[in-house]
């Protein structure tokens, strides 16, 4: 079952957090044509906000967020719910669907790249490797483009600019992994609408029409709202840095709607991007990360299981599945395949 398997669960949820946002790129370039930046993040995240308030789960399902919490969510709204998508917006409007899309590949570089300083996940040659197909990929695609005549440089610096936004976003999300996805969302979307709807008041943006509005609305609660819950979940099980990996193949996905949706192909070097970037994402689905480690003692709360060797307190009765509370960890050692999740941050040598 996926929940003895961590790797693969969070490789999937990874990618079904990809698929959402890959295609939320072009759909966003169509709607948001001729409306205000500011009032496209509002409405974007406004529908992540919707989605968010109903999952919402039971506390003893998931952990609650906590009052320390919040400025850190004050930051991700900051980075991921403003600057990011507003500089996505701008973006859009003044270079091609595929070219942003493809450009997005990059945010999976500063995720990991701030995984590794500010958190110590272990970038092993596999991973690196993994990481350098993305890229490579993603940098065939972008030359396919410049090929093509269709780049426009500041439309992609704009674009450039909210992948890191959202490389920061991603970092900071992880220490908020373990909290219930559906409060994390909601908070952070609300800021985040809030925030923009006061910048599109501010600088006289005009209102949208009721179509786009509600084109709009519907792509921020799947490919933001319901994306970002699948990309909580699994960097719970995966890590930020993988997580941020596997995610990298949603410019791909994007790329490939933008062409469905018309934009023009040159296929060779769409072809050759496409095909290094699924070589990344496999490579990081089928990696194995095994060997004997120390559990020192820790007590935290969120949502697990008593079968996955590591919960291994009692309850009268035991509870059947998943469920949230606080709970200590005695010290522990063991051998068996793990990813960097909250019980695997251990250090490790060379």
């Amino acid at each position: 079952m996926l929940h003895e398997q961590p790797d693969l669960r969070g490789g999937l949820l990874a990618l079904a957090a990809a698929l959402l946002f890959g295609l939320s790129t072009p759909l966003l370039q169509r709607l948001g044509a001729g409306l205000g930046t500011f009032t496209t993040a509002a409405l974007l995240y406004a529908g992540a906000a919707c989605f968010a308030g109903m999952t919402r789960r039971a506390p003893q399902a998931e952990a609650r967020v906590r009052r320390t919490d919040w400025p850190r969510l004050a930051a991700m709204a900051a980075f991921g719910a403003v600057l990011g998508p507003v500089a996505l917006a701008w973006g859009l409007q003044h270079t091609s669907g595929a070219s942003a899309s493809l450009m997005l590949t990059l945010e999976a570089v500063f995720t990991a790249l701030f995984a590794w300083r500010l958190y110590g996940e272990t970038l092993d040659r596999r991973v690196v490797l993994a990481m350098l197909l993305l890229v490579s990929g993603g940098a065939a695609l972008v030359t396919q483009q410049g090929l093509s005549g269709s780049v426009q440089l500041l439309g992609l610096l704009a674009v450039l600019v909210a992948t890191a936004a959202w490389g920061v976003d991603n970092s900071l999300s992880r220490a908020l992994a373990d909290r219930d996805p559906g409060q994390v969302i909601l908070v952070k979307a609300a800021l985040g609408t809030l925030v923009t709807l006061v910048l599109a008041a501010a600088a006289g943006e005009p209102l949208p029409g009721a179509a786009p509005a509600l084109g709009l609305l519907a792509v921020g609660a799947t490919g933001y709202g319901l994306s970002l819950r699948f990309y909580l979940l699994a960097q719970r099980s995966f890590g930020a840095a993988r997580t941020g990996s596997v995610f990298a193949f949603a410019p791909f996905i994007g790329a490939a709607g933008a062409l469905a949706l018309g934009e023009h192909a040159a296929g060779g070097w769409l072809l050759a991007g496409g095909a290094l970037m699924l070589a990344g994402v496999v490579l990081h689905l089928t990696e194995t990360h095994r060997h004997e480690h120390r559990h020192e003692p820790l007590a935290h709360e969120h949502a697990h299981r008593h079968d996955d060797g590591h919960h291994l307190h009692r309850h009268d009765p035991m509870p059947a599945g998943a469920h949230s509370h606080w709970h200590q960890h005695d010290p522990l050692r063991h051998t068996h395949a793990h990813v960097p999740d909250a019980h695997h941050r251990h250090a490790h040598e060379g």
